[in-house]
């Protein structure tokens, strides 16, 4: 369904529309605002937080992840390895889809062969069941995952993928989703309503495994200007808002309408230099405007340059107000394959300008910054703020700022030169933005699904398949740390921080913040 027809569509059977404002914390309803619109009900349709927030109230995983990321059973209640290259998951008795019938191992076989293959997907799941090249059910309960090699990581991936159910998505496209034809799930919450770009209506389903929420109806509304979502929790318009805007943050700490969340974040926001073009690369001229006959971002000392160029301190403290930490690398530091004695490269204006010059560029040129202006906290500002350091060394930034609807299938078309971008690490650990964020791109392979800069280094490569297949714990972290050290040496893209993920909510309630940024109706209750 185009986003431009601002329809609605109902589930087939829901019983009733929700109002525009479920009822607040001392009612029945919640009402969430979030600052990302949803794409898709289609659970497989992209793999982007906002997507697989909405996804986790319909339907369920294998295995799932806490607010702090530890991995626990889901819809699996136990795994084992059988041998080194077969995975056993025993699954839950007695879960039932939406409609009633049950959930059995049938179901993950056919959520395996879809996931990775969904028609015209900007994708991003196909990486995480790469592995697997037999699917064996034993039972009804009962499912074996056979690899090629070694992959520790199995039960981690599947973290990664909604469970769906065969008899009501086979056959079906994006759309059945959208519309509710093929969105049954296992999940807390049933589907009512899906309007684009506006709001999904939820209800909750009473026969949900793990016991049934507390809120009979849940509003997920996608406000994705920030004055409009903060407004709308001071009016009491809506209970819970995520992304609380920087620059209000101090004073809503002593607003008594609201009370604030936060946690440290597992998302990078970084800028990605485009390598897919040797010769006449786009957005890139002299200081005449005249195009460059060769693209200077395939200079590793041009890269440099341009990130030692950035002040992450000064970009954390005064655009990020607080709500950023610099970083050099995917991670922050406690989580598993962080490298220690990877920083924040340090601020040294003058040694950029000497590395421009040896890199053939002593009269530095100029370039776009592409943006979007309303997906992450403050993400034009930013730019705008590291546009004005590089043109201070000499690389005369012009920052083009675009809605979030149209920025990644531009991106994935390598239509940018430079271009900001967040990947969030999920998982707890590189592995997916080493394969998926830089890992060369191969559709065939399944690999650098969201590469759009195009970056390629075999040996990094070679390194990150190493990990994949090391089952001790100590070695398969050594790996990934030399592979998260050679990116951060050639500079395949430029960290400048991590968020730390802030939530506004009314009076009443109580969230659980979580590091992967998701806004749950499941994590808030009533106080």
């Amino acid at each position: 369904m185009p986003q431009s027809t601002r329809r609605t569509v109902f589930a087939a059977g829901a019983a009733m529309a929700l109002p525009a404002r479920a009822q607040g914390p001392a009612g029945t309803g919640l009402t969430i605002a979030v600052g990302a619109p949803v794409t898709s009900m289609d659970p497989h349709f992209f793999n982007a937080s906002f997507n697989s927030a909405i996804a986790s109230h319909v339907f369920d995983r294998l295995t799932e992840r806490t607010a702090d990321a530890r991995l626990v059973p889901g819809l699996a209640e136990s795994w084992r390895l059988v041998s080194d290259t077969v995975w056993e998951f025993r699954l839950r008795a007695g879960v039932l889809w939406h409609d009633g019938r049950p959930f059995t191992a049938d179901d993950v076989a056919f959520t395996i062969e879809r996931a990775p293959n969904v028609p015209n997907s900007p994708g991003g799941f196909g990486v995480y069941l790469r592995a697997i090249t037999r699917v064996e059910i034993l039972d009804p309960l009962t499912i074996r995952l056979h690899s090629a090699r070694p992959h520790p990581s199995m039960p981690s991936d599947l973290g990664f993928i909604p469970i769906i159910a065969r008899h009501a998505a086979s056959g079906a496209a994006t759309e059945d989703f959208n519309a509710g034809r093929a969105t049954i799930g296992t999940g807390p919450y049933r589907f009512v309503a899906f309007r684009a770009g506006d709001r999904i209506e939820l209800i909750r389903n009473d026969a949900y495994w793990r016991g049934p929420q507390p809120w009979a109806r849940v509003s997920y509304r996608m406000i994705t200007n920030d004055s409009a979502r903060l407004a709308a929790v001071l009016a009491g318009d809506v209970d819970v808002i995520d992304q609380v805007p920087s620059a209000d943050l101090a004073r809503l700490r002593r607003e008594p309408r609201v009370a604030i969340a936060q946690v440290p974040s597992l998302r990078l926001i970084f800028l990605a230099p485009d390598f897919s073009r040797l010769e006449n690369p786009v957005f890139l001229t002299d200081q005449e405007g005249r195009p460059l006959p060769t693209n200077p971002l395939r200079d590793q000392r041009v890269r440099r340059a341009l990130s030692i160029a950035i002040d992450r301190e000064a970009l954390a403290a005064r655009v990020m107000e607080g709500t950023a930490l610099p970083a050099g690398q995917w991670l922050p530091p406690g989580i598993f394959s962080h490298h220690p004695a990877i920083g924040p490269p340090a601020y040294d204006p003058e040694g950029a300008r000497r590395l421009l010059a040896e890199a053939g560029f002593p009269a530095g040129f100029r370039l776009s910054l592409h943006t979007p202006n309303d997906r992450y906290p403050n993400d034009s500002r930013t730019c705008q703020a590291v546009a004005q350091m590089w043109t201070r060394v000499g690389v005369r930034t012009e920052v083009v700022a675009l809605p979030w609807a149209a920025y990644p299938a531009r991106a994935a078309r390598q239509e940018f030169a430079m271009h900001l971008i967040g990947w969030g690490s999920s998982a707890a650990d590189s592995f997916g933005a080493l394969m998926n964020v830089v890992g060369t791109f191969d559709r065939e392979r399944r690999l650098g699904a969201v590469n759009h800069h195009r970056y390629s280094n075999p040996a990094m490569d070679t390194l990150v398949e190493r990990a994949l297949v090391t089952t001790d714990d100590a070695a398969r972290e050594a790996l990934l740390r030399d592979a998260v050290r050679m990116a951060a040496e050639d500079v395949c893209v430029i960290p400048i921080y991590n968020l730390i993920n802030v939530w506004a909510t009314r009076p009443g309630l109580r969230l659980e913040a979580r590091m992967d940024e998701r806004t749950l109706a499941m994590g808030v209750r009533p106080a």
